[in-house]
């Protein structure tokens, strides 16, 4: 861009930043969501929570096909490093 156009665009400045700024959060936030190790650990708290009677059979079961569903998911895209580190 030239610099008529920076000192045109200038005002909206403010707005092209936050918009940056919510992109590269909801990035981050899919990274954590889809993270394998996330995912596993979540999933272990799920079967520690059956075990201890803190949810039934069918709440149990239920939540772990979301998780296995977001792991699916995250292995299939290759996004994700496994290491709980993400990318």
């Amino acid at each position: 861009m030239g610099l008529i156009s920076e000192l045109v665009l200038l005002p909206f400045a403010p707005v092209r930043g936050g918009a940056w700024a919510i992109r590269q959060v909801l990035r981050e936030a899919e990274r954590i969501y889809y993270d394998p190790a996330a995912i596993r650990a979540e999933l272990a708290r799920l079967e520690e929570q059956l075990m201890a009677g803190e949810i039934t059979e069918e709440e149990f079961d239920r939540r772990e096909d979301e998780l296995l569903d977001r792991l699916e998911t995250a292995m299939h895209s290759g996004d994700t490093t496994g290491n709980g580190r993400g990318r």
